[in-house]
């Protein structure tokens, strides 16, 4: 497997001298979309949740959500904050928030591990601006593709609830906190927060220049192109999704599909952030394609019901 990884990595390190023009083209529209997308969205949600997490937030929701996380998802209640968090800033939000919360030792790595399969949710402004207005022209269709998104991510938690069998009395391990100043905990969560963004922003480059020189070279089918793009990079994929000749019905299938899944860009985001400590990543790659396939029939088969 070392000498596939790095016989690819020769390659693509040949294509990139051959196609300066091109890699340098795509670092710029990376930075675009982390500039214009990426950081706005995620930045103040980043330093938000970790006062809030120093602040008693995670107590207090935790007793609001007690029923639904216990009962329906047979998680801890303290896992509702990962939920409500990466609903509203969307991913790979989650596996921060995720992580930040076990390292903080108000859950195991059982629950982490079992929270980050059904908090994959994508941005709510992505979704009803971006993939609304600018990649299908259709607010009704970008609404809808948002509620299933949204959907069967807990249809997910809902189905796999009993795969990783996770205690619900809401007891944390006890780990003694820190009494910080307000200061502190501020230039903490902003260190943080400018950590995890630019790990993010390296992932897209890598995977923008990866799906651009690919498509220069070897895809040619603008539906494969799409595809394959979809699979490395959701927002290249789901551009090149829009402008194929093929029905809105059809596009909308697809698109909600590579949401659901997220592609390996953010996968590789997520798995990078958790990197260090024992949260898994393989059942929350399960659980992605599981999320992408029920979105598809869902879309599929109630859209001429709904738009």
């Amino acid at each position: 497997m070392k000498k596939i990884i790095m016989i690819f990595l020769i390659v693509v390190a040949y294509l990139i001298l051959l196609n300066s023009s091109i890699v340098i083209n795509t670092v710029v529209q990376a930075i675009e979309i982390f500039k214009n997308s990426i950081f706005p969205s995620l930045f103040p949600f980043f330093i938000i949740s970790e006062l809030l997490v120093n602040y008693g937030f995670v107590e207090f929701i935790s007793k609001l959500f007690k029923p639904i996380m216990n009962n329906f998802f047979k998680i801890n209640s303290k896992c509702a904050f990962i939920l409500v968090m990466s609903m509203i800033s969307g991913f790979p939000s989650n596996s921060k928030y995720t992580k930040d919360l076990y390292l903080k030792g108000e859950i195991n790595e059982l629950e982490a591990t079992k929270i980050l399969m059904f908090t994959h949710f994508s941005n709510p402004l992505f979704i009803l601006g971006a993939i609304s207005i600018t990649f299908l022209n259709n607010k009704k269709i970008g609404l809808f593709i948002l509620i299933i998104h949204y959907l069967t991510n807990f249809i997910v938690g809902f189905l796999l609830r009993n795969i990783i069998k996770t205690p619900i009395n809401n007891t944390n391990m006890n780990i003694k906190k820190e009494t910080l100043s307000f200061s502190n905990i501020l230039s903490t969560s902003i260190l943080n927060a400018f950590n995890t963004l630019f790990l993010i922003l390296g992932t897209i480059i890598v995977f923008l220049v990866i799906t651009n020189l690919l498509n220069e070279y070897i895809v040619f089918n603008p539906y494969i192109k799409g595809i394959i793009s979809g699979i490395l990079e959701m927002t290249g994929g789901i551009s090149n999704i829009s402008i194929l000749d093929i029905t809105l019905k059809q596009k909308s299938t697809i698109i909600g599909m590579i949401l659901s899944f997220g592609g390996i860009s953010v996968h590789m985001q997520v798995k990078s952030i958790i990197s260090d400590t024992p949260i898994k990543y393989q059942p929350y790659l399960i659980a992605r394609l599981l999320h992408s396939s029920i979105t598809g029939l869902l879309i599929y088969f109630l859209f001429d019901f709904i738009i």
